[in-house]
């Protein structure tokens, strides 16, 4: 675990739990740990208390039904796992050799759930403040925003309409193999012209170009 995945929280977690809350079950089986099932549990909670919170704050003259839709929209696995993309969760991730092989980090119940034991791990850490601010500055941003959601559904569609709208040229792929036959690894490169734009790995050629379209994506968003 990174000290760089801390600050990109921006929140105070204690370590020892924001290891156990990027531990899966598949590594806990593996090496006979704790997972961060528990975690996962309790962040559920303390998402939905901080969501449900903000948007019956914020939407006051919503009826019920509009405010529980919104909250759905918050706290559903798509947009826990932009949030968890985004913050490189997947890369710090402990996975069993099985997931690892199978392209775990970029799943999305893997991400979801990661996110909500994070949530869980800061709040046992530093309070109920600290998790709201994670949640505040990392989840409530995707309120209202479909794209963002889109873009981890779809990266590759997404690349390629905001690369059109810039009037650049359309993303090409380079991708290449490497390890034993039975266990290949693709590295893909993604380009506009000759601008390198990201770059990813993944166990097949798709989720690899994929991987590297949702870094090129980043890549655009920091500059």
């Amino acid at each position: 675990m990174s000290g760089e995945l801390l600050k990109r929280l921006g929140v105070k977690v204690n370590p020892e739990l924001l290891e156990l809350a990027l531990t899966h079950s598949s590594f806990s089986y593996e090496n006979s740990c704790e997972s961060n099932e528990r975690l996962e549990f309790l962040g559920d909670s303390v998402l939905g208390y901080i969501v449900a919170s903000h948007i019956f704050q914020q939407e006051g003259k919503l009826p019920e039904g509009d405010l529980t839709r919104l909250k759905n929209s918050i706290v559903s696995a798509e947009a826990l796992a932009v949030a968890a993309r985004r913050l490189g969760l997947g890369e710090e991730l402990r996975l069993g050799k099985g997931e690892e092989s199978s392209g775990g980090r970029d799943r999305l119940n893997i991400l979801a759930d990661a996110m909500e034991a994070v949530i869980a791990a800061t709040y046992l850490s530093s309070g109920l403040d600290q998790a709201k601010q994670l949640v505040v500055k990392h989840i409530l941003p995707m309120l209202g925003d479909p794209l963002a959601l889109r873009e981890f559904a779809d990266p590759k569609t997404t690349l390629t309409e905001r690369l059109a709208k810039l009037a650049r040229p359309n993303p090409r792929y380079e991708v290449q193999s490497f390890g034993p036959e039975h266990n290949l690894v693709y590295s893909a490169k993604c380009f506009s012209g000759d601008l390198l734009l990201g770059q990813g790995e993944g166990r097949t050629i798709r989720s690899a170009e994929s991987a590297a379209a949702a870094m090129a994506l980043k890549n655009m968003r920091d500059r």
